[in-house]
């Protein structure tokens, strides 16, 4: 039996902000019970529902010296879904109303959940084989297990992985501060260990210390070895690429299932999509105020709407679109011109433009079945789930070849008719336009092809349980390290 420990800022169902959050709360549950004992440990924000922390049970509580200072650390557990979940408790640094706040608060924050994390592992009775770190926000486990922690016994031998979600966030500040925080030696702070650009660098940390990388698709983990992709640590994926992988975030396949979700207005499946999954689209029709038209080719969008994603290039491009059949559903929040972008083409197109600036989980499902295709044209993208929870609801993605992406979605061909989707190389508003353009082609005049190709998006296997299996490899060539 292995034991794996997963240290992370965020994980569904207790805290979410992103994909990182739907990674950590799915994944655990995945392993081979028989062979892995994996726990989660977070921290316990005040912002968390009260109908979580009332279920949280009290363990123990200590003091911990943190650089200079001395820190309450409260430990409390409870299961969920079959997974044992810990929480470090501590309401200087973890209140407020939401998990992140300014940057400086966060390096503090999560310099103390690192080293609580693994201070409190002897009073909660569990020695991991692995500790597998998320992001930036751990990014000192792997420099702690390295350095202090090794002159006890109970953590000599630890291995750790790190996952990297998205390498732009890096978690960096001053090198004077963060030693003061960290009390961890001079020594760590060359351009070798955590100094990077004259600052201290948490990611880089944990990606020079860990004894694996790992980070969430193939196509990325070769990007980011790249300057353009690589954000400033590229030579350092390069110097690591032998304990560096990729492997695919999945999505949970019991929460998105066309045949039996409970957010959406009709129920279907790959036998009968062709007669039910349009009801759907009708309905959605109906809801927002769009024009009631089975044959409108509707694209969805599902997305925060920053630059990242490629709403630069869907601008450029947007009067365009809007000449043609087609009707366009955007749900999310984010930069505020692109949030008024969407606004204004909502008003200048009604009927054809559905713009709602907010997030909402059942609007999202609904958007999912209705649509006929799935837009996300994004500059990078180191895996992305939602062109993942298109194809198994057969809606067919339309992508920029870029990290996961490019890994999820195979381009259609029309002379071997294979493909799951439709996909553009370059970064470029145009391209992406024809892209979109083909599909509605094909869409309306090779309704079997169109047909084929969802046949072959929803037999796609993109649980997690595949994922989890690689995984498990890792963890088997890590202990036998």
């Amino acid at each position: 039996m292995k034991n794996i420990l997963f240290v992370a800022s965020e994980s569904t169902p207790f805290i979410k902000t992103g994909g990182l959050a739907d990674v950590v709360g799915s994944l655990p549950k995945c392993f081979d019970k028989e062979k892995y004992d994996c726990r989660v440990i977070l921290p316990k924000y005040m912002c968390m529902s009260e109908e979580w922390k009332s279920k949280m049970n009290y363990v123990t509580h200590f003091y911990m010296d943190l650089g200079w200072r001395s820190q309450y650390v409260g430990v409390l557990e409870m299961q969920y879904d079959g997974v044992q979940f810990y929480f470090i408790d501590n309401e200087y640094y973890f209140s407020g109303s939401k998990p992140y706040g300014n940057i400086y608060q966060d390096i503090e924050k999560f310099a103390f959940f690192s080293k609580a994390a693994l201070s409190a592992l002897p009073s909660i009775g569990f020695r991991p084989d692995i500790v597998h770190c998320h992001d930036w926000q751990t990014g000192l486990i792997p420099v702690m297990l390295k350095d202090k922690f090794p002159e006890n016994e109970f953590y000599r031998g630890i291995k750790s992985v790190i996952t990297i979600h998205n390498l732009k966030f890096q978690g960096v500040w001053d090198v004077k501060t963060v030693r003061d925080l960290t009390g961890l030696p001079s020594y760590y702070f060359t351009p070798d260990k955590l100094e990077a650009y004259g600052d201290a660098n948490y990611l880089k940390g944990g990606i020079v210390y860990a004894d694996a990388v790992t980070t969430v698709s193939d196509t990325y983990a070769e990007e980011i070895k790249t300057p353009f992709y690589g954000e400033r640590l590229d030579g350092l994926m390069r110097a690591r690429s032998n304990s560096l992988r990729g492997i695919v975030n999945g999505i949970d396949y019991d929460v998105w299932n066309p045949d039996t979700d409970p957010l959406i207005d009709h129920h279907y499946n790959a036998k009968n999509f062709r007669k039910e999954k349009i009801k759907n689209k009708r309905a959605l029709q109906r809801e927002l105020g769009l024009e009631q038209n089975d044959s409108r080719f509707m694209v969805g969008i599902v997305s925060r709407l920053t630059d990242q994603k490629g709403f630069d290039l869907i601008a450029h491009m947007m009067d365009e679109m809007c000449q043609n059949d087609i009707q366009i559903v955007v749900l999310g929040t984010g930069d505020e011109k692109y949030e008024n972008m969407f606004r204004h083409f909502a008003w200048k197109y009604q009927g054809k433009v559905s713009a709602n600036i907010f997030y909402s989980e059942a609007l999202s499902h609904k958007v999912y079945a209705a649509c006929d295709a799935f837009l996300m044209p994004s500059l990078f993208e180191p895996c992305g789930l939602s062109q993942i929870i298109s194809l198994r609801y057969g809606t067919v993605p339309i992508v920029r070849e870029t990290g996961g992406l490019k890994d999820t979605v195979q381009p259609y061909n029309q002379y071997e008719s294979t493909g799951t989707g439709f996909s553009f190389a370059n970064y470029n508003a145009h391209e992406m336009y024809y892209t979109i353009q083909h599909a509605m082609e094909v869409y309306h005049s090779k309704k079997r092809e169109w047909n084929k190709l969802i046949d072959r998006g929803m037999a796609m296997d993109y649980s997690w349980n595949s994922s989890a299996r690689k995984y498990e490899e890792m963890y088997d060539w890590l202990a036998g390290c």
